[in-house]
């Protein structure tokens, strides 16, 4: 399975938007606290729109906790990171996969990044900016590992208006 995991996220858009990928596609969705506003805030909700009520998340109140109550291989995307996320296997849809991202304004810190550098990932991107936006960051991995692993059970056919709406 994979995971997503915010690690003291700021922007309630961006978890909004986060929210709603892991909605779309069966992710489950870990929090990591402090958050930067209140999972009822406004905002979170119009940029999940309505679908953050199939979004499966759990919050946490700090990183150990999140460690001790989930176990499998560790992901940390920043703009540290030596490798890009696209170098690694995901392959294995039994494995346990947490991809964690840090906070809007700081990244992940460096007290949990350099104890597994080898893990460490970075979105390749010119010198023009630090990083690109969080919730474009999260898609970008998961689908990079869902397609990877053949987007397991997710549709390859629009279901609301049909497989041949474009041929009619």
């Amino acid at each position: 399975m994979i995971h997503l995991v915010l690690y003291e996220p700021e922007i309630p858009g961006n978890t909004g938007n986060i929210m709603r990928t892991c909605a779309g596609t069966g992710t489950k969705l870990h929090l990591i606290e402090p958050l930067g506003f209140s999972l009822d805030e406004k905002s979170v909700r119009r940029s999940g729109v309505n679908y953050i009520e199939h979004c499966d998340y759990t919050v946490y109140k700090n990183f150990d906790e999140f460690k001790q109550k989930n176990s499998g291989t560790y992901y940390y995307l920043t703009r540290y990171g030596k490798k890009p996320h696209t170098s690694f296997d995901y392959s294995d849809s039994s494995e346990e996969i947490y991809f964690i991202f840090g906070k809007e304004s700081t990244g992940i810190p460096k007290e949990i990044l350099k104890n597994d550098l080898d893990h460490c990932l970075r979105i390749p991107t010119n010198d023009k900016i630090r990083a690109l936006n969080l919730s474009n960051c999260a898609a970008l991995v998961l689908y990079e590992a869902l397609r990877q692993q053949d987007y397991n059970d997710l549709l390859r056919e629009e279901p609301f208006k049909g497989a041949d709406y474009l041929s009619n």
